[in-house]
């Protein structure tokens, strides 16, 4: 019988590692970096060997073998949670074009409250970097083959 290690991963698999990469960093236990590399070691790895390598350093190993389940963070909104789906790198560019609508949004309504009059809609321009970011999902999506 072929060891568990010498196994190929699945897509759900590979999944769960991600979800308990994201606690792991949530936790403080790795950085942004390490985070980032061991995120695309996992969505890259073949077998269950390459997914248990993820976690040699970090404390519950041996207790929490990689296994298959849904990610251990679910996005609560609805709107969001097609963000949830995405790969991590796109995710992350999301969260930041969301964050930057919003925060130009506020000041645009903040100084067109305070001159007493709407000011010119300068927050449209956001649209452009939304717009291509959004032609990029589509791409990578299809692509993938829209496997999550």
């Amino acid at each position: 019988m072929t060891p568990r290690t010498e196994l190929r991963a699945a897509d759900a698999d590979r999944q769960g590692a991600a979800g308990r990469l994201l606690a792991e960093f949530e936790a403080g236990r790795l950085d942004l970096l390490e985070y980032d590399d061991r995120l695309a070691r996992a969505y890259r790895a073949v077998t269950y060997a390459d997914l248990d390598a993820l976690f040699s350093d970090l404390p519950g190993t041996a207790a929490r073998a990689v296994v298959a389940t849904a990610p251990a963070r679910s996005l609560p909104a609805a709107g969001l949670a097609l963000l949830g789906r995405l790969p991590g790198p796109l995710r992350v560019l999301w969260t930041i074009w969301l964050s930057v609508v919003s925060v130009n949004l506020s000041v645009w309504l903040l100084v067109s409250i305070g001159n007493g009059r709407p000011d010119t809609f300068w927050p449209m321009w956001l649209g452009v970097p939304g717009s291509i970011l959004a032609a990029v999902t589509l791409a990578t999506r299809a692509a993938h083959g829209d496997r999550r």
